[in-house]
């Protein structure tokens, strides 16, 4: 059986655990200090030693803190080879070597010798604490954080020697070939700006790794995605596309979502706004509509958006079934990944060849309002733009179709040459 070198002063220190399958676990265990309480009779008063040289004063019942980490190494407790014997002083090294090393950190971060904060061995577990319900960022942060945290771990299990990190990655396993191969990995995944938002998410949970004492280097630096802000990427619907859309009817269809759409088509809102509308958000008497972005409440002073509404869509809106309950939403719609699945049809249905997702309503309101004349400044309010540099991009989808709209004329057949060409020659004939 093997036996672990153990120093008194060592701290943490290497122990193992037996298991019932032949083998014993590796371990750190930390020594934090010793508590002291006195101790107390029924009366609360406290108890005092009757002899020897402590006689006369209080007794103290002490108590050890200790904290285990585990180090997911295992002996074989009976090798019954040379290789296993090899395997288990192999197995002894590494963990003497990360002892030795987590030694120097409690070294260095101990205040009083106590640990400063309890580490998360395992980054998973960070970025899961990250988008928590206890967490205090918002809800649309949580949901990028989560989101991205997935696609990490789809990347790890999509390259076979990285497979092993997709359930546990220690933070200095986190390299900057890992970070590399994932931002390669997200340019392949996603379209447009999808890539660089991603990534911007990871190196947020990296630097916030690296601000709590979790993470040493920064696996991201110089890791950079770049990609053209003013293209548009997403398809968007064209206003003879929309009137073919509203006048198309099929089996199964869900007017609640389709309602909700043509609502988003003729106003720019996003999905997570309109599911958030209640009739308190609606002032009948000015026929205006008035929310706060969920994308940049609290966040930045132009979340606020105020939207005249036409009679249109007043009637779209329509009213409360009670008056009094102004809380009521306006669009109470199923669950996205519903909404998505019928608005696919729905696009299907109606003869239209394009990728259509819920987003593309505030791209094509942008583009069909900015087509019809408007001016960009008033777009860019309606859309609750921080600055008119995000509407921008509108412009050049703008621009294509102008260049579109005079390519579709077709090709002039007026040659300059062939009229001199016969100007000469009646020259000559006379």
């Amino acid at each position: 059986m093997p036996r672990l070198k153990n120093l008194s002063k060592q701290n943490p220190k290497l122990l193992q655990k037996t298991l019932q399958d032949g083998r014993a676990s590796l371990y750190l265990e930390y020594y934090l200090g010793r508590h002291e309480t006195p101790v107390l009779d029924e009366d609360g008063n406290p108890v005092l030693y009757t002899e020897g040289a402590m006689a006369g004063k209080p007794k103290y019942k002490i108590t050890h803190n200790r904290k285990k980490e585990s180090l997911n190494l295992y002996l074989w407790l009976n090798p019954r080879n040379q290789q296993e014997r090899l395997q288990n002083r192999n197995t002894l090294a590494l963990a003497e070597k990360i002892r030795f090393e987590r030694e120097q950190e409690f070294l260095e971060d101990r205040e009083g010798y106590r640990l400063q904060k309890e580490k998360e061995p395992n980054f998973h577990d960070f970025f899961r604490r990250i988008y928590s319900e206890e967490a205090t960022i918002t809800k649309s942060a949580k949901l990028a954080f989560r989101l991205i945290h997935n696609r990490f771990i789809k990347y790890l299990n999509s390259i076979p020697r990285f497979q092993r990190y997709a359930t546990f990655i220690r933070f200095e396993n986190v390299s900057n070939e890992i970070a590399v191969g994932f931002a390669e990995w997200l340019k392949g995944i996603c379209a447009g700006e999808g890539a660089r938002k991603s990534f911007f998410y990871f190196k947020k949970a990296c630097a916030m790794a690296i601000e709590e004492g979790m993470m040493k280097k920064d696996p991201c630096k110089g890791i950079v995605i770049r990609c053209d802000t003013n293209v548009l990427t997403k398809d968007i619907l064209t206003k003879e596309e929309i009137e073919r859309l509203l006048l198309t009817r099929y089996k199964q269809e869900r007017p609640d979502i389709q309602r909700a759409f043509v609502f988003s088509l003729y106003t720019g809102i996003r999905f997570c706004d309109i599911v958030r509308l209640t009739y308190s958000n609606v002032d009948f008497s000015s026929r205006t509509l008035r929310f706060n972005q969920v994308k940049s409440e609290g966040r930045s002073a132009h979340s606020a958006v105020v939207m005249p509404l036409s009679d249109d869509l007043m009637e779209i809106i329509g009213f409360p079934r009670d008056p009094e309950i102004m809380s009521e939403k306006n669009f109470p719609l199923p669950h996205n990944s519903i909404c998505r699945k019928h608005l696919k049809e729905w696009v299907r249905q109606a003869g239209i060849n394009k990728h259509i997702t819920w987003h593309c309503a505030r791209h094509s309101f942008a583009v069909n309002v900015l087509s019809a004349g408007a001016n960009i400044k008033t777009v860019s309010s309606l859309l609750g733009h921080a600055s008119i540099k995000m509407t921008e991009k509108y412009l050049h989808v703008i621009d294509n179709q102008k260049k579109d709209a005079m390519n579709s004329l077709g090709r002039i057949s007026f040659r300059r040459d062939d009229i001199f060409s016969r100007e000469s020659s009646s020259d000559v004939e006379d």
